[in-house]
């Protein structure tokens, strides 16, 4: 049977918070290096429920910590981790070499990488949907274009609906990359700000299909992916990300510009520590171990 994934946790207020999360958690002008602003986190919204939860959690067991969070994609946490409006950026897929050379350029590191947690980068249907599988190879075509019928992969002779992310965001690098080869997406996909939007319309869409992190499937249904013709198809679960056989496993990061010293090393170790790693899990993302 399937862990349960608290999906009640991620209702479409997520858009909100992705936004607003601040509110709650002190805003300031201030520069990141402020003491009364704290730890500034900016970047993936695949991450912001789990890195709003790590800092709640946080400050309510740290007397006196304060940790700000704010979304926007991870292409928004590098470009203020390299323009030094963050001190953390949380992305959902690697930096790019490029984007390091910035980095470099301006502070004369190339950063840290930190990973903090795993996903299962999920593709939704609707509920309804009989398709219950796809190997990698259709999902491909199917964004590309060269698929446009669900008859086509089992299904029912309707046209497929496809929704993703917008260009800012890891999810969407990182499906780009590792599924369509790098190669753009079909001009039918319909381009949403945010995983929870993704979520809500494929919920909405009988005939849509949709991707982003396991977290958030809340009223639509996984489909499982077979990585070639003749492997088994797998559901993204703690086992199958755990061990890799899920195609579409990822690490989730924290960049810093350099080895995290004082009140940011303090928060980055207790993300790590069994605590945080817990809370991963209850959120409905996946531990490093």
């Amino acid at each position: 049977m399937r862990p349960t994934r608290h999906r009640a946790l991620v209702a479409p207020v997520v858009a909100t918070l992705a936004l607003a999360v601040a509110v709650a958690l002190v805003a300031s002008s201030a520069r990141p290096a402020d003491a009364a602003r704290g730890v500034t986190v900016k970047g993936s919204d695949t991450m912001v429920i789990l890195a709003q939860r790590w800092a709640e959690t946080y400050m309510r067991t740290h007397r006196g910590k304060i940790v700000q969070v704010t979304g926007g994609g991870s292409g928004t946490g590098i470009a203020a981790l390299i323009n030094g409006t963050t001190e953390v950026c949380m992305a959902s897929r690697p930096m790019k070499e490029a984007e390091k050379t910035k980095l470099r350029d301006r502070f004369q590191t190339r950063g840290v990488e930190i990973p903090v947690a795993k996903d299962g980068l999920a593709v939704y249907v609707h509920a309804s949907n009989p398709v219950k599988q796809l190997q990698a190879a259709q999902l491909r075509d199917v964004y590309l274009g060269k698929i446009t019928n669900w008859r086509e992969v089992g299904g029912a002779d309707e046209l497929i609906t496809l929704y993703g992310r917008e260009n800012s965001s890891g999810t969407y690098v990182y499906f780009k990359d590792v599924i369509l080869g790098g190669r753009d997406f079909s001009p039918r996909a319909q381009t949403l700000p945010g995983t929870a939007a993704v979520v809500n319309a494929v919920a909405k869409d009988p005939n849509g299909i949709g991707y982003g992190g396991a977290a958030y499937a809340k009223g639509v249904r996984d489909l499982a992916l077979a990585p070639a013709p003749g492997k088994p198809a797998v559901l993204p679960t703690a086992a199958t990300v755990a061990d890799g056989s899920y195609p579409l496993t990822r690490y989730l990061y924290f960049y810093v510009r350099n080895k995290p010293a004082g009140e940011l090393k303090e928060l980055v170790d207790w993300v790590l520590s069994p605590e945080g790693q817990a809370l991963a899990t209850q959120v409905g993302y996946f531990p490093l171990k």
